[in-house]
C-alpha cells in the first residue's frame, strides 16, 4: 500500500518517513509540502539520511494524491483543511495527526468524514491512548473527591498551547465526571484567585528545550495522590501509531473515527 506523507519536511514528517522506510508492507507514494516551501524538490531520502530514495517533495494537489491510497498529514489547521478538501474530492482516506483546529475547521473535517474515512487524533501514541482509557477508568473511580490536575511539557519550538493531547485528557476527564473541559478547565492561575473550586479540571503548559512530549494526570484526594505520567522519548512511537492508523484506515466506511478506534479501546 502507498502512503502520501503531507508535511514531510516536519518533524514527524520526518519521522514517519524513517518508519515507513523500515516497514516492508508499506511504500512511500508522495511527499507534500505547501507550495513555495524550501524542500520542494529535494529528495526525501536526504531529509532523512539515508541518501537517494527517488521520491522527491511536491506541492499539495490533486494530482499528488493519485500517487497513493492513504494521506497521513501532520501541517498545521489551515494546510489540514486544504489536504481535507482535496482528499474528499479524490475519495482518499485520511489520517491527521495536526492539533489546534477551530471550531469551524473541525466542523469542516466533520462534514468531509461524511464522504471518506478520516481518523483524526492529536496524539497516534499506543500508550498515549491506553492511557486516555485509564484516565477515565481512575476518574470515575474516584470521583470528584479528587482534585484532577493535567501537566503537559514539549519543546520550545511548540506553537499551541495546552497540547491537543492535553486538552484530550481533559476532555476524557470531563466526560467521566459528566460535565465538558469548555464549563470546568482551568488554564491558568495567578495572583490571589480564592480557593479552588470544586470539579476544576485544571491544565498546564510548560515550554522548554528539546522535550519531545510529557503528559501527567494527578488525581489528588485525602492523604494520598496517583499519578499517570507518559513520556515519550521520541517521536517513532507517534510514527508508528500514523501508520498503523493508515492499515486501518484504508478497510472503513466514511466517518470520523481516532486512535481509540484503531486500536478497539472504546
Amino acid at each position: 500500500m502507498n502512503i502520501i506523507i503531507s508535511g514531510a519536511a516536519g518533524r514527524m514528517g520526518r519521522a514517519i518517513l524513517e518508519s515507513l522506510y523500515e516497514d516492508d508492507d508499506l511504500e512511500l507514494g508522495a511527499a507534500l509540502e505547501k507550495k513555495g516551501h524550501p524542500a520542494i524538490k529535494k529528495d526525501v531520502g536526504e531529509l532523512i539520511g539515508i541518501g537517494k530514495w527517488g521520491v522527491p517533495i511536491t506541492a499539495v494537489t490533486k494530482k499528488s494524491l493519485k500517487s497513493g491510497a492513504v494521506v497521513i498529514d501532520f501541517t498545521y489547521p489551515q494546510g489540514t483543511s486544504q489536504m481535507v478538501q482535496e482528499a474528499k474530492s479524490t475519495k482518499k482516506p485520511v489520517v491527521i495527526g495536526t492539533t489546534g483546529f477551530t471550531n469551524d475547521q473541525l466542523k469542516n473535517i466533520e462534514t468531509a468524514s461524511k464522504k471518506i474515512p478520516i481518523v483524526l487524533s492529536p496524539n497516534m501514541s499506543v500508550g498515549v491512548n491506553v492511557m486516555f482509557k485509564l484516565i477515565a477508568e481512575a476518574s470515575a473511580a474516584l470521583g470528584e473527591d479528587y482534585d484532577g490536575e493535567i501537566l503537559e511539557i514539549h519543546h520550545r519550538l511548540k506553537k499551541d498551547a495546552p497540547s491537543g493531547t492535553a486538552i484530550r485528557m481533559g476532555e476524557v476527564l470531563a466526560a467521566s465526571r459528566g460535565t465538558t473541559l469548555q464549563k470546568s478547565g482551568r488554564f491558568s492561575r495567578q495572583g490571589n484567585i480564592g480557593v479552588r473550586k470544586a470539579g476544576e479540571i485544571g491544565l498546564q503548559s510548560l515550554r522548554a528545550g528539546d522535550v519531545v512530549g510529557e503528559h501527567t494526570v494527578t488525581f489528588a484526594g485525602p492523604g494520598e495522590r496517583i499519578e499517570l505520567t507518559h513520556r515519550a522519548h521520541n517521536r517513532n512511537n507517534f510514527a508508528r501509531g500514523a501508520l498503523l492508523a493508515a492499515k486501518w484506515v484504508i478497510n472503513q466506511s466514511p466517518g470520523l473515527y481516532d486512535m481509540m478506534d484503531v486500536l478497539d479501546l472504546k
